[in-house]
């Protein structure tokens, strides 16, 4: 979608504000999950985003997901498999494709530090109606979808 509506530039210093003190809050939240876990953030969150796709993924699917090289996924998957949480398997329908599968671990010691920010989003949107609601998921779509766009594929 092209811009439809101009942008005051007050406005986009509001939301631009929100921006940034959102995404530092995100860093420092997956930072804290990433330290109970044993793990770096990136690790973390890379694990995160393997969870995500519900299954086995390759590595290059992480590199997609995740921006990050090919080469630096290697490592992050070395150290999730050494860490317990992967582990490379064969592709059933091609043997010469490596997946990584995610392990059952004792992810019940986290649940605290998931359950906190899942409670919090609950707590937000419960202060808008299902029709602002509406709105706020368009909003986080378009952004999510922007910034995929012009950060992670550029």
């Amino acid at each position: 979608m092209t811009s439809e509506h101009e942008v005051p530039a007050d406005v986009l210093e509001r939301f631009g504000g929100y921006v940034r003190e959102t995404s530092a809050l995100t860093v420092l939240f997956h930072h804290r999950v990433a330290e109970r876990m044993g793990l770096s953030p990136t690790d973390e969150k890379c694990l995160d985003l393997a969870l995500r796709e519900r299954g086995p993924i390759t590595a290059g699917r992480i590199a997609e997901l995740s921006g990050l090289s090919t080469g630096a996924v290697t490592g992050v998957i070395d150290r999730l498999e050494r860490a317990g949480y992967a582990r490379r398997v064969r592709d059933p329908h091609d043997r010469r494709k490596v997946l990584v599968e995610l392990t059952a671990r004792d992810t019940g010691r986290f649940s605290d530090l998931v359950s906190g920010a899942e409670e919090a989003l609950r707590e937000v949107l419960s202060r808008f109606t299902p029709r602002e609601r509406d709105v706020l998921e368009r909003y986080h779509r378009a952004l999510v979808e922007t910034f995929r766009r012009r950060v992670i594929e550029a």
